[in-house]
């Protein structure tokens, strides 16, 4: 009889805080901003993971998916720009801060961890919501991507149509993984 006490209350409180999350179909929007055009591309083949226990969160965003209005955007973006054949994804290894499982309402909380773009990783710090739905979790935010923090190389004569400053918008929906 103890043994299935301890069993019952192992898998309560495992379910509780330990929960496991998965997004297989996030949405990631870069928006540029510059002097001649503004520039848009959307990627919905983003896929993540998030424990609840540990707070540890990880994504991955595959640089080829992004679609943009012009297909000669698509292609300068993944042939001269990112290199999506020699760096196809992007990453995010890292830990929830301010996170409390138990909460009924959104979160304003951050992301501490690894980026890698285009190669290059930065420690950085990602601030975002989290709300809890019948389904599972939603995970927002909001963050600015300066290029040459990874290696992304504009030439000269594209300086007024691409702008050096990108801002990301994440929108993850979750559910518990099974």
């Amino acid at each position: 009889m103890r043994r299935i006490q301890i069993f019952i209350w192992l898998l309560i409180s495992c379910s509780a805080y330990g929960q496991k999350f998965i997004s297989e179909r996030g949405h990631v929007k870069f928006f540029s901003q510059a002097a001649i055009e503004d520039i848009t591309a959307t990627n919905e083949k983003a896929t993540a993971l998030f424990d609840g226990g540990s707070s540890s969160i990880a994504f991955v965003v595959p640089i080829n998916q992004f679609v943009f209005a012009k297909a000669l955007m698509q292609e300068h973006f993944n042939e001269k720009y990112l290199e999506s054949d020699r760096y196809p994804k992007s990453t995010f290894q890292g830990k929830i801060t301010g996170y409390n499982p138990d909460a009924t309402t959104e979160q304003t909380v951050n992301a501490q961890g690894k980026l890698t773009i285009h190669g290059v990783t930065r420690e950085v710090t990602i601030p975002g919501q989290i709300a809890r739905s019948d389904k599972g979790l939603t995970m927002t935010s909001k963050f600015v991507v300066e290029l040459k923090d990874y290696k992304i190389e504009i030439p000269r004569l594209m300086w007024q149509n691409i702008a050096e400053r990108v801002e990301v918008t994440l929108d993850f929906s979750f559910r518990p993984e099974e």
